[in-house]
């Protein structure tokens, strides 16, 4: 009996389970007819996609002429009508990302969404894709029913509207800040000094002002507001001659520096960015010029490049100005800064 009562209880899930899945998921011909659908005349018609590399679990509303329309997740497709003239496309809850486009009378467009993994709130890329490239990926894809989802977002935004458990939940960050992800930047470059002639323990020297073993590593922890804080080792080392005597000597500099970036998300794989930053310089001096230990002094930086990210990886080009003065041991100040290009990696965790 007991054996009997367990099957009927797994029976009777099942069951339910395969009602649920037919009551929630578009029957197949509505989705067929979804991809076959045509502009009204003298209409367009918009069919908004979301197809991802890396998966995203959260659904991104859409808003279309400021309409919603559904909540997309990953492997859906909606349409949506709309009258020729510019066409508005709002994407995503808390931060948003804006399309907008010239629709003509009798067209059909496409517009490809891709949630951004690793960012919380969670971010999208849009964009408007050919024909081909819609078709191919609607037809990979689950036809979310619009009238039905429209309706539903539009019973969430009215107040007073009861809402899932999960949708009164607070959000753990804001737009503005929180969150974010980890970040180490390896560049290797070009460093110049500002000055050539210097007076190192009372005689006059000459600097070769073009730095050697020009390198950076920075670790840096990057906000979803796009600003980031972290620490940077920059070294570089330069050959010099003593005027008087013609000894060689070499000066070797390390700048450990706290900086501040702020990076522009232009495109999904596209960060300009600035930044400063303030530390300390330590310079050591060694050869045949009678000259030793290391004089230290303070250090600021400002900087200005672009990332380019793809995933966990990104390619990390900069210009850097850094001043400092230091001293020779002796008590001579020594002005150790310069300004140079830098080009690396950046590994994102």
């Amino acid at each position: 009996m007991n054996q009997l009562r367990a099957c009927v209880s797994v029976s009777g899930a099942l069951l339910l389970a395969a009602l649920c899945g037919l009551l929630s998921a578009p029957p197949a011909h509505a989705q067929d007819d979804a991809r076959r659908a045509t502009p009204p005349p003298g209409k367009a018609l918009v069919f908004v996609f979301r197809s991802e590399r890396e998966p995203v679990a959260a659904r991104v509303p859409v808003l279309v002429n400021l309409q919603p329309v559904g909540e997309l997740a990953n492997g859906t497709f909606i349409t949506a009508t709309v009258s020729p003239g510019r066409t508005h496309l709002r994407v995503g809850d808390r931060v948003l990302t804006v399309l907008t486009f010239e629709a003509a009378a009798n067209q059909t467009y496409f517009v490809w969404v891709e949630a951004l993994a690793g960012l919380t709130p969670v971010r999208t890329d849009v964009r408007l894709v050919s024909e081909s490239e819609g078709r191919r990926s609607i037809a990979q894809s689950r036809f979310l029913e619009g009238a039905a989802a429209a309706m539903a977002a539009a019973m969430r935004a009215q107040p007073g509207a009861t809402q899932p458990a999960a949708a009164r939940e607070m959000p753990a960050y804001t737009a503005s800040g929180g969150g974010g992800e980890f970040a180490l930047i390896a560049s290797a470059g070009s460093f110049k000094l500002a000055n050539q002639n210097q007076v190192l323990v009372g005689s006059p020297s000459t600097f070769d002002t073009t730095s050697k073993s020009v390198s950076s590593i920075e670790a840096e922890w990057r906000f979803n507001s796009g600003f980031a804080l972290g620490g940077e080792a920059f070294y570089y080392k330069n050959n010099f001659v003593e005027d008087a005597t013609n000894l060689s000597s070499q000066q070797e500099v390390l700048a450990l520096m706290v900086n501040a970036k702020y990076y522009l998300r232009a495109a999904s794989w596209f960060y300009p960015f600035v930044g400063v930053g303030i530390g300390s310089a330590s310079a050591t001096y060694s050869g045949d010029f009678i000259i030793s230990g290391t004089g230290t002094g303070l250090a600021y930086q400002g900087m200005a490049g672009v990332e380019f990210r793809f995933k966990h990886v990104g390619l990390h080009v900069q210009y850097k100005y850094l001043s400092s003065t230091t001293d020779d041991g002796s008590g001579e100040k020594v002005k150790v800064g310069g300004s140079g290009v830098l080009a690396g990696v950046s590994i994102i965790f």
